[in-house]
């Protein structure tokens, strides 16, 4: 019988507190067999990423393993001393982060950072040091590897960087690849080309890879097996196709049926909008945003020709009263610049933004009374709200500003309203943002959104920081709230299934030029630019599990 090339048994990882113990994964067991793909899935503090910390040896104290054991090839290595530990990392077991940026060194090339591994790790000279990672980069799809070889991380794309950290992984040849979110920060279309890249290598290499998750969907194209975790438990385990069509246990299936799908459900219709301008409530004419791009604030002294990007090139959408309109394109295609023109932070090249008929950037008279109504949800609850700031504060700061509330008594009337409207209790006023989960931060930005009282919202990616389930409890919220205000969205996202469930309307963005545009069930299901179909082929797709 073939031995695993991991082997977790009854794993116990505890955090103790001053009078109490946290068990984060309690009694993990789990076999991953050579050159197999094993998906660790559930919601954020199901234990998935502490299991991968306690098999590569870097839980953070005072967290330690108080029970179980872990083998690679049948050798223990949970007990060895830390020198022996470190030794496994890199050699033996590779690991792939969720953000690329965080685990490449900004000040040494592409090539320093593989070369130093693969010389630590392999008897190899510097010169053939040097081959080997220019090989990698080629084999990860990096083009013109032999040059890029020499760039800095900075000079990569997202996508171009999850492959460099991916070679990284590989380079000493390690049994075991342990990929933490590889793909959650991506694109769909650069994810579906990292996922197949992880795949490629791990089968070439002969890598076992544990694969730890959130989203169904990637392991869906990748996994072989899954395992399903709740609460630092493994609730369900087998193939990915038997757990995808017949989940037994409950949590499963809720995970499950948490996941949108680009695909329409039967009987479920979303009104198309109008066909023209009439009735618009937000039109966006013409809109087009340029920076210049290779001089400073000291070479702008300098004489010399300027260089030019076009980062928005003449957009033109409308938007009626109470609608949502889907913008969805690649990073780098326009849509946060969009954006940030639309809620008044980035003036336009030239182009005009009219809501309900009011330019927003006219300026004069009733300027005030024109931004207030007009507010916009960040991408990262995390970074969007004053960590030394209360909630009470955070929610109340637009009504201040704009004059909104007379007294300290109605500020905490309508904040205790608006916290009961997100369904959060109004005791919630007095913690800080580090008091509360991700999904229940973008309940507090969606409340203070809210708290100027506006008509139309920006949803700059709502929910990509957030797991399946809360992502899913955060669009119905949305939803209510529409139906409830009578609120106009714009919902910018790279996630196409949350535009399909949420939008009316959809444009597809392509390096600034909105390439299509029209109701979201004729640009689904009947798409018509070649690039909003390769957008629509790469989305991972449940269904399609054998």
């Amino acid at each position: 019988m073939t031995e695993p090339v991991l082997s977790i048994r009854n794993l116990v990882v505890e955090f103790p507190f001053h009078d109490e113990t946290f068990r984060a994964v309690d009694g993990v067991s789990i076999d991953i067999m050579p050159g197999e793909v094993v998906g660790v899935v559930g919601e954020s503090g199901a234990g998935k990423s502490m299991t991968g910390s306690a098999v590569i040896g870097l839980i953070e104290r005072p967290g330690h393993i108080a029970s179980g054991e872990i083998r690679l090839k049948g050798e223990r290595i949970d007990n060895l001393p830390e020198a022996d530990r470190a030794r496994l990392r890199g050699k033996r077991i590779g690991m792939v982060f969720q953000d690329p940026l965080t685990s490449l060194n900004p000040l040494y090339t592409v090539g320093q950072q593989l070369i130093e591994t693969i010389r630590t790790h392999l008897p190899l000279s510097e010169a053939q040091a040097r081959q080997k990672a220019i090989d990698l980069l080629s084999e990860a799809g990096i083009p013109k590897a032999g040059e890029r070889i020499d760039s800095y991380p900075h000079q990569f794309s997202g996508g171009m960087r999850q492959r460099v950290v991916i070679a990284l992984a590989i380079a000493a040849e390690p049994e075991l690849i342990i990929a933490d979110e590889p793909t959650s920060a991506l694109d769909v279309s650069v994810q579906a080309q990292v996922i197949k890249v992880l795949k490629k290598l791990c089968s070439n290499h002969g890598a076992a890879v544990m694969l730890i998750t959130h989203d169904m969907g990637v392991i869906a194209q990748t996994a072989d097996r899954l395992v399903v975790m709740h609460h630092g438990t493994v609730v369900e385990t087998g193939t990915v196709g038997d757990i995808i069509r017949r989940p037994r246990e409950p949590y499963t299936i809720k995970l499950i049926d948490s996941i949108p799908t680009i695909k329409r459900g039967e009987g479920e219709i979303i009104a198309a909008p109008a066909a023209n301008d009439e009735g618009a409530y937000v039109t966006v004419n013409q809109l087009v945003r340029d920076f210049e791009i290779g001089r400073g604030s000291f070479t702008k002294l300098l004489p010399g020709k300027v260089e030019v990007f076009r980062a928005v090139n003449e957009v033109s959408f409308t938007i009626p009263r109470g609608k949502t309109f889907g913008l969805v394109g690649e990073s780098g295609s326009g849509k946060s610049t969009c954006a940030k023109m639309i809620v008044g932070l980035t003036r336009p090249t030239s182009g005009q933004i009219l809501v309900d008929g009011h330019d927003i950037w006219a300026g004069g008279a009733g300027h005030q009374e024109r931004r207030k109504r007009v507010q916009m949800i960040f991408q990262d609850p995390y970074a969007s709200l004053n960590p030394r700031w209360r909630v009470r504060d955070i929610i109340a700061e637009p009504m201040r500003t704009l004059g909104i509330a007379r007294n300290r008594t109605e500020v905490e009337q309508r904040v205790a309203e608006l916290l009961r409207k997100v369904r959060l209790d109004p005791s919630v006023m007095r913690k800080f943002p580090h008091e509360f989960s991700g999904g229940q931060r973008q309940r507090i930005a969606i409340a203070r959104a809210l708290s100027s009282q506006p008509a139309f919202i920006v949803c700059d990616e709502p929910t990509s920081a957030l797991d399946v389930s809360v992502q899913a409890q955060v669009l119905d919220l949305m939803s209510e709230l529409q139906a409830e205000y009578g609120l106009t969205y714009l919902l910018i996202s790279h996630n196409l299934a949350v535009v399909r469930q949420m939008s009316s309307a959809v444009g597809v963005l392509h390096n600034g030029v909105l390439v299509e545009n029209g109701p979201t069930d004729a640009i689904f299901d009947n798409p018509q630019a070649d690039y909003t179909k390769m957008l629509l082929d790469a989305v991972p797709d449940i269904s399609k599990v054998a």
